[in-house]
């Protein structure tokens, strides 16, 4: 039950990154979360909102593990999305920004933990 919360809350996550990305890129609370200035939200706008669309897959694929039946399969489901927000998180902190390690690399870690050792 625990690891199912945790990719839910995993998956909300996502759907926020996909607003902020998509929606808010370059309005207040957008431009605060990634530290950018307008000028350069402007011009990266259509890239952001291509990443969020991304993040929007994760976030789909997590739900997706929470509404099969078959454990197994749930499990597999749920294992193959966490490790892309993973090696995601892990890219994106050591290209972007450290933060992302924080914020999506290891709390995917620690969710596959808890969803394959409890």
């Amino acid at each position: 039950m625990i690891g199912k919360i945790l990719i839910a809350l995993i998956g909300l996550l996502h759907v926020y990154i996909l607003v902020l990305e998509m929606f808010l890129w370059n309005k207040p609370a957008g431009l605060k979360a990634f530290g950018n200035s307008l000028e350069k939200a402007q011009l990266t706008k259509v890239l952001a909102q291509n990443q969020g669309l991304y993040n929007g897959f994760l976030a789909a694929g997590l739900f997706w593990s929470l509404l099969v039946s078959n454990p197994d399969f749930a499990r597999a489901i749920a294992t193959f999305f966490l490790g892309c927000v993973f090696v995601a998180g892990v890219y994106g902190g050591l290209t972007a920004s450290k933060k992302i390690i924080y914020i999506q690399a290891v709390p995917a870690l620690l969710t596959l933990l808890v969803v394959h050792f409890t």
